[in-house]
């Protein structure tokens, strides 16, 4: 996601600086593509620009980067603002935009409810929280990777948002997997139901992007199990704390996790039709 979003901001006339990278040969290969430094320390992303994005996995990683010792983006970051993308918990979004603000930064939450095409195409839906003036300063870059910006609140709420998209995606993804195994069970044509479900009620986003690569087991990474059992995880515990029960979020954890115990944790999230087609890994 990182560096496609690179490449179109690069397109669209923004000077990409720097490129850090846990993994240096990918760093390498994409500041050589760009004509970008390679930063081999987080220190020197944050002196050579002045508005840095984040892509990471999880939470740990995200305070890691922003770590309030040692190497950090947070070093030398005073008037500098960071976007950070990744999908964590809105907790976490709160806790770096504090230790942005004592370093003299701002931080600001830029999650995404799209995929790989949409960051380098600039179509990405993008979510954004933390301060107003902060937004609306990078905004016209923002802008350069997304056809629907939106601001949601103070930080933490745009994760609060993304964090329901994806429960809601990821319950969609399960229960169009079991419908599809279901159908092949029953030994009906796939093409036809896929039809079918697209003019009745069954109809979704998911159909579109899933359907066909769960009949046809084609399950190129997009969106991770592994990612898609984080992300559930995250509002199994805002609906926790909001002191909800959600059920449907839980089993459809339980199927990502499973796919995970089975080795199939880096498989597109339309992996999880292995479960429920006869025959497959389930």
């Amino acid at each position: 996601m990182g560096a496609n979003m690179a490449r179109r901001l690069k397109d669209r006339g923004h000077a990409i600086t720097a490129v850090y990278d846990a993994n240096p040969a990918a760093a390498a290969a994409l500041a050589t593509e760009l004509g970008a430094l390679v930063a081999t320390r987080l220190a020197e992303a944050t002196a050579a620009a002045d508005l840095i994005f984040t892509v990471v996995t999880d939470d740990a990683a995200q305070l890691a980067v922003f770590a309030e010792g040692g190497d950090s983006l947070l070093v030398g970051a005073a008037g500098k603002t960071f976007v950070n993308c990744a999908t964590i918990t809105p907790a976490t979004h709160v806790e770096i935009e504090r230790r942005a603000r004592v370093a003299g930064a701002f931080a600001l939450e830029g999650c995404m409810a799209s995929s790989i095409p949409q960051a380098r195409n600039g179509t990405l839906y993008l979510m954004c929280g933390g301060d107003r003036a902060a937004f609306e300063r990078v905004k016209p870059v923002l802008e350069k990777l997304s056809t629907a910006l939106r601001y949601i609140g103070p930080a933490g709420q745009a994760a609060q948002v993304k964090a329901l998209v994806n429960m809601v995606m990821n319950i969609n993804t399960a229960g169009l997997a079991e419908g599809l195994g279901l159908g092949a069970a029953l030994g009906l044509d796939l093409d036809l139901l896929r039809e079918v479900f697209a003019q009745t009620g069954a109809n979704s986003q998911v159909l579109k992007t899933d359907g066909e690569d769960m009949q046809n087991r084609a399950h190129d990474c997009f969106f991770s199990a592994a990612h898609a059992a984080k992300d559930s995880g995250i509002a199994l515990q805002l609906g926790k704390d909001a002191g909800l029960t959600l059920p449907l979020a839980a089993a459809t954890k339980a199927q990502f996790d499973r796919m995970i115990a089975l080795g199939l944790g880096q498989f597109d999230k339309s992996g999880v039709a292995e479960l429920t087609f006869t025959g497959r890994q389930g």
